[in-house]
């Protein structure tokens, strides 16, 4: 494919001018999206909006003048719409870790006579650390936590089961597993299904009320572009909302919270699960990025992620240079997310050479080289200028060059 027939395909796309929507950096092409969204031009104007007008002179009475108090139901309905969820499931707050803390506690209370949570040995380590901790809390004898091998899930969920938790797309690789087929099974066994879509949301269509989901948690910063440390989001299906009781009684979850009564008294729908003030500057934030989805469908989304992964995989194939890279990321379009993931014994020195060159991409430890793929802002013309990018610099061997192979200390985001 030549580079004429790649303008071509961008010319047709009808995501095109989705990108006029982002302030995109120039001279970058972002692969990085799956970790951290880029700027949404709608967002920041709300920022300013929401620090000049409405804090800065409207003061408290943006609580109500400007819906700062329903802030956490407008953002979850906006989500709920690219989850398949209908109204009264999907409230924005919090973090997903603390979201997933919530959630397994009322798991819990829905299957107390099941000892076991049933992960994956490679789910993403915050999820696990959390299922952990409460375990701890809850004392050593309360549930046990078994983790086992991606292909020996579906073996694993017996009848001893209450609660499967698992991410939808794995965070290294890229792997999706079928949710539907999954939850149906722990549903078979008697198991509850919590799922963690930060990798899904805003890529992946998703049918949490057709396939029977019980739970679901997911972030606002990666696809959802809502900025970082955007607030999360988490899902409970209504058959569940009356059964519950979250254990984190904040105010904001009370029925009637303005009273202010001494006996805590939890409001009986997904608002329940608020537990403090909400952070009106990064929800508006968020708020205001769920707006570029507004008028477009997941389904467009997928085919456009899957066609540029796809040219991506052909160019990268079909260039003698880049033979070194191995893929850990299934083939088949229909298995995998939105992000593709190499190994490479120079990963590192790899995403720090792309870098220089104006390609954002990603590193993994050992040795992953991950690129995200976001079908909003990205072209296929940014596909085919990475791979030359990416195949100069390995034959060449650029990446062998000293100041690339420097890692620097400290957390990379997921």
């Amino acid at each position: 494919m030549n580079h004429q027939q790649i303008l071509h395909m961008d010319l047709n796309d009808p995501l095109a001018n989705k990108r006029e929507e982002f302030d995109l950096p120039e001279n970058k092409v972002y692969l990085n999206g799956n970790s951290l969204g880029p700027l949404p031009i709608r967002a920041r104007q709300r920022a300013q909006q929401v620090i000049d007008q409405q804090w800065g002179q409207d003061l408290i009475a943006s609580w109500n003048l400007h819906q700062w108090i329903d802030l956490p139901t407008l953002a979850g309905e906006k989500i709920a719409r690219l989850l398949g969820a209908q109204t009264g499931q999907v409230i924005c707050c919090d973090s997903v870790s603390i979201n997933l803390f919530k959630l397994l506690a009322c798991a819990l209370q829905l299957r107390p006579h099941r000892r076991t949570i049933l992960s994956q040995k490679d789910n993403f380590p915050t999820d696990l650390y959390i299922t952990d901790g409460l375990r701890q809390l809850l004392g050593e004898r309360s549930f046990k936590l078994v983790l086992v091998e991606e292909q020996e899930i579906e073996t694993a969920i017996q009848n001893d089961v209450g609660v499967l938790l698992l991410t939808q797309v794995n965070f290294r690789s890229g792997k999706a597993y079928d949710m539907q087929r999954l939850t149906q099974l722990a549903h078979q066994h008697g198991a509850l299904v919590i799922w963690d879509l930060a990798h899904s949301v805003g890529v992946l269509p998703v049918q949490l009320d057709n396939w029977n989901v019980d739970f679901a948690v997911g972030c606002g910063y990666k696809y959802l572009n809502g900025g970082p440390g955007a607030p999360a989001f988490l899902y409970t299906a209504s058959r569940h909302l009356g059964q519950i009781k979250q254990p984190l009684q904040g105010w904001m979850g009370h029925k009637a919270p303005f009273e202010f009564d001494w006996d805590y008294q939890s409001d009986q729908g997904i608002r329940q699960f608020l537990c403090g003030t909400p952070p009106i500057i990064s929800m508006s934030v968020l708020d205001a990025a769920l707006d570029v989805f507004a008028d477009i469908n997941v389904e467009q989304l997928r085919d456009k992620s899957m066609g540029l992964m796809s040219l991506f995989l052909d160019l990268v194939e079909a260039d003698a240079a880049l033979a070194s890279l191995e893929l850990l990321s299934p083939r088949q379009p229909e298995l995998r997310g939105s992000h593709l993931a190499f190994a490479h014994a120079s990963a590192y020195a790899l995403c720090q050479a792309l870098s220089e060159n104006g390609i954002v991409t990603d590193y993994r430890s050992p040795n992953i080289l991950r690129l995200g793929f976001s079908p909003l802002f990205l072209r296929y013309q940014d596909v085919w200028h990475s791979v030359q990018v990416l195949s100069d610099i390995i034959k060449n061997s650029l990446y062998n060059e000293e100041r690339f192979n420097r890692e620097i200390e400290g957390a990379r985001v997921t």
